[in-house]
């Protein structure tokens, strides 16, 4: 992997040869910060350093800093008389292959910040960074956010080797990149992007690296910060990159073509290109039989539109269109709302507004009573607003069902998209009816078909029509007839296997 850094030169003067001038120049660039280690290792006859080790507290392993200082230790007693000191010597003897000789302050400076330990030799203008990083993280648990019955059950953490380490595990290929970015004059968050050479698009792979090189900001803390600055389009309510915690997930999309961003400090890691249908794929999809998996999908597409329209569409036949509904549930509807103070518009508003804040106090609630809380608010809410006449059973049961529809999809971004889009389909159908939801509908359409993500368009493989991107989409073909990849976001090596894979062998076997 390589580093590069974006913004600001690296200041290139020299290190003092005098070890106390060179940690008074430590201290002072890093304001004598109390989480800040400085520990001196004197001579035995006297009170005078030859060498200080600098670190922060929490980011080092101290065994391995303590056991370094030993190793110092023992080997300057025992080489003082004969050979002296080098730095070729320490770098051979004392931690072979953990040192990094560093030759200017910025750089001494940054080492320190980055959590590796440094140290200062007096004598030499030249100061020394072992990487011992260690502290307190977050082990490799299951995802919360993205759960599957059956597959791998790890998850992403909030360190960035782990996660680049987790994605090598899934695939163990000499031509998987990743090429690391510091974006973030005060942060200088390590961002690194994942690839396949020789099947993802160079062209991609460049437009991310341009985008993320004219990124000029203070601080990115998560992965969202990359995807606002990056991405097509900002004034759009649909995501047009993937975020995910599941490693298998991201292996997946890599040997599809597609590109990985990596970001510092979080467990959710970008993919793109994507398109719009991507985001109704489960990784589970791939683990599941062809047919249970296409079952599935049919099921969150028709989903999607149940959580789109069934509220406008409630809300413009019983408010304009009453002749589409038949009579002995128009009988029943009328008798639900006899009673009811409140039009159909404003009951789905306030029950679809509860609804949300009962969600969002929820997720906000400490854990242990956030889901009972809101199970029981909804039941308590929903059966008193009934009962005061506020509003009628039927729209209970039409918000509820919306509700549930809208957790069937994948991808929390896009849900919360139709969450939002939602309520504007709601006022239409309030409005003007069902003309009001096709004055909608047509234009949502015609946003989708106009969106590009990195230069692929949205809404294929719909629009523009591509029948050979279709075998992913709505079906998902058994493995041995996937003989292809998808060529919308590459067309470089499209063919994922051989045409002798998975041909039945009973033929073979003795008659």
């Amino acid at each position: 992997m390589t580093t590069k850094t974006l913004h600001g030169q690296e200041q290139q003067s020299s290190l003092p040869s005098e070890v106390m001038q060179t940690l008074a120049l430590l201290q002072r660039r890093l304001g004598h910060s109390s989480d800040i280690s400085i520990r001196k290792l004197n001579w035995p006859e006297d009170s005078s350093p030859f060498a200080i080790v600098c670190h922060l507290n929490g980011l080092v392993d101290d065994k391995e800093v303590n056991q370094m200082i030993s190793n110092i230790n023992q080997y300057v007693i025992a080489k003082r008389e004969n050979d002296g000191m080098s730095v070729e010597s320490l770098l051979q003897e004392v931690l072979p292959g953990k040192l990094k000789a560093i030759r200017d302050e910025e750089a001494m400076v940054q080492a320190v910040l980055d959590g590796r330990t440094v140290v200062l030799i007096d004598g030499l203008d030249t100061a020394m960074a072992a990487s011992l990083l260690g502290g307190e993280r977050r082990s490799v648990e299951e995802p919360t956010s993205q759960t599957v019955i059956r597959g791998s059950k790890e998850g992403f953490t909030e360190d960035i080797s782990t996660n680049i380490a987790l994605i090598r595990r899934k695939i163990r290929s000499a031509d998987l990149r990743f090429e690391d970015r510091i974006i973030g004059r005060v942060t200088r968050t390590r961002v690194s992007v994942g690839y396949i050479q020789g099947i993802a698009n160079p062209d991609v792979v460049q437009e991310v690296f341009a985008r993320l090189d004219a990124i000029d900001t203070d601080s990115i803390l998560e992965s969202s910060y990359i995807e606002e600055f990056i991405q097509d389009a900002e004034l759009t309510p649909f995501p047009t990159m993937i975020n995910t915690e599941r490693p298998d997930a991201v292996a997946g999309n890599l040997l599809e073509g597609q590109v990985a961003i990596l970001v510092d400090g979080t467990p959710f890691v970008l993919i793109l290109p994507v398109t719009f249908f991507r985001f109704f794929l489960s990784s589970e999809d791939y683990y599941q039989r062809y047919d249970i998996s296409t079952f599935l999908r049919l099921i969150r597409l028709f989903s999607f539109f149940v959580a789109l329209l069934l509220p406008s569409t409630y809300i413009a036949v019983t408010t304009f269109q009453q002749e589409m509904i038949p009579t002995t549930l128009l009988i029943s509807l009328a008798a639900q709302r006899e009673g009811t103070p409140l039009p159909a518009l404003a009951e789905a508003l306030l029950m679809e507004l509860t609804f949300e804040v009962i969600r969002e106090a929820g997720v906000r609630m400490p854990r242990v009573v956030g889901p009972a809380i809101s199970i029981v608010g909804a039941l308590v809410l929903g059966q008193a607003a009934v009962q005061a006449g506020l509003v009628s059973a039927a729209m209970v049961i039409i918000v509820s069902f919306t509700a549930i529809a809208n957790f069937v999809i994948p991808y929390f971004s896009m849900s919360s998209a139709v969450r939002i889009i939602r309520f504007g389909f709601m006022i239409l159908a309030g409005t003007f009816g069902l003309y009001g939801i096709l004055a909608g509908v047509i234009p949502l359409l015609v946003h989708l078909v106009a969106l590009r993500s990195f230069g692929i368009p949205y809404f294929l493989p719909a629009s523009p029509l591509s029948f050979s991107n279709m075998k992913d989409v709505f079906l998902r073909i058994p493995w041995p007839k996937a003989k292809y990849r998808p060529d919308y976001v590459s067309e470089i090596n499209k063919r994922r296997q051989s045409d002798s894979s998975g041909e039945n062998p009973k033929e073979k076997l003795g008659d």
